[in-house]
């Protein structure tokens, strides 16, 4: 690459930058002039990290430039156990607390149909949830607390995690904790991209910001036979078909309406000629819901539908459910942190109630051990956003220095707070 910290020559995203926005509070020690002098550089890194996107558990060429991005600012990163995550501790006052950022690292298996310099070069591959800018996010956040650390302007130690495995299960977050990530850690936070908000607003919300998501596989197998004869054998083309439209409508008929389950199937096959009955079908999805006391219900309440709509049919049925993870449910005093947090870095314009998602997160795993919260960075683009996991999500890049005022921000109110 040209250099994960240099623009080519001409870029308009080397030129100057709009100052801090009106009614935030200046970074201290003019933090915001060196963040101003290093915001080409990140939207670089940015892009190039866009443009070498690394599944999940592979992510090792990601770690590696983080962990070379921070050894370069002065800090002592270290890398999780299987090499394709980082953890760094930014040292300040030896006796003040420990808070923890985190960002994600991984791409999602999706071939990058934009026709922009910083397209996807790995064929399949694709940076469509915003962790691209996430991790470039984090890094700006450890330049800068790094300097007032040096300078011994930092009121204890921030954490900062870069997580591999955020979109697959098993979550990397349990990774993290396991490899000693939130030893002594009082409070965590990060930030999602959020297309529906424009740059310079911030969605933050106490309580459940996310829907608890599980994986359920239905593995159907049967004699087979001739599409002839069915009376003969077991017609697993109409099982799967009864699997797929009368499983979901029933589940949600077992539980509160206002628990907000949604089983969904993504990927159904069985078959592989017109007139022969397969002995095999498969039907997976996933099973969301906004409540964690009818997520700790649901494996059984699937089970027990599934095994209903099928018997009839006479298939043999495995079942397979596989627990993700529980909602993000947002701790109200670290939302008191990031909203103080977003009022100082973007003034009191750029705060906005946000709703609760039926989208899934494993930042919730830290939160079952430490209390935090995850907010929304606006990320909107002009003109209609393309929503998160399709492949041609994009973000406007202003919001990469907004979101390294808002972490700097809530790691020295968080730092300040937990005194």
């Amino acid at each position: 690459m040209t250099s994960a910290l240099t623009l080519p020559s001409g870029s308009p995203l080397a030129s100057s930058w709009p100052e801090a926005p009106t009614g935030s509070q200046p970074l201290p020690l003019e933090l915001d002039h060196l963040l101003a002098l290093r915001v080409p550089g990140l939207i670089a890194t940015r892009r190039h990290i866009h443009s070498h996107p690394e599944l999940s558990g592979e992510e090792f060429e990601t770690a590696a430039l983080v962990h070379r991005e921070l050894s370069l600012a002065g800090l002592k990163p270290r890398l999780l156990p299987k090499g394709n995550g980082v953890i760094c501790d930014i040292d300040g006052r030896p006796d003040g607390p420990v808070i923890a950022l985190r960002a994600d690292i991984d791409a999602l298996p999706l071939t990058d149909p934009k026709d922009v310099p910083y397209r996807s070069t790995v064929d399949g591959v694709c940076h469509a949830c915003g962790h691209d800018v996430h991790t470039t996010v984090m890094l700006g956040v450890g330049m800068l607390l790094a300097q007032l650390a040096d300078l011994g302007q930092l009121d204890g130690r921030v954490r900062l995690i870069f997580q591999p495995a955020e979109e697959i299960l098993p979550c990397g977050s349990l990774e993290v904790i396991e490899a000693g990530g939130l030893d002594d850690v009082v409070q965590i936070f990060a930030v999602h991209c959020d297309p529906n908000l424009p740059v310079g607003k911030v969605g933050l919300r106490v309580g459940p910001i996310t829907a608890a998501a599980d994986n359920v596989t239905v593995r159907l197998t049967g004699p087979g036979g001739h599409t002839a004869r069915p009376h003969l054998t077991v017609d697993l083309v109409d099982a799967l078909g009864r699997l797929v439209t009368e499983v979901p409508t029933l589940v949600s008929r077992r539980v509160p309406a206002n628990s907000g389950l949604l089983l969904v199937f993504g990927h159904a096959s069985a078959g592989t000629r017109y007139n022969v009955i397969p002995s095999e079908a498969c039907a997976a999805g996933t099973l969301r819901v906004m409540d964690r006391d009818t997520w700790d219900q649901a494996p059984k309440i699937v089970a027990q539908v599934v095994r209903d709509v099928l018997a009839p049919t006479g298939a043999t049925v495995d079942l397979e459910y596989l627990r993700g993870r529980p909602p993000v449910t947002n701790d109200a005093r670290a939302i008191g942190v990031f909203t103080a947090a977003t009022a100082a870095a973007l003034g009191p314009e750029g705060i906005a109630e946000t709703p609760q998602s039926m989208g899934g997160e494993d930042f919730s795993w830290y939160l079952e051990h430490v209390p935090g919260a995850l907010a929304r960075l606006g990320v909107g683009r002009n003109g209609p956003n393309v929503d998160l996991h399709r492949a041609s999500f994009d973000v406007d890049e202003r919001a990469i220095p907004v979101g390294v005022r808002l972490m700097v921000q809530t790691a020295l109110r968080a730092l300040a707070a937990a005194r």
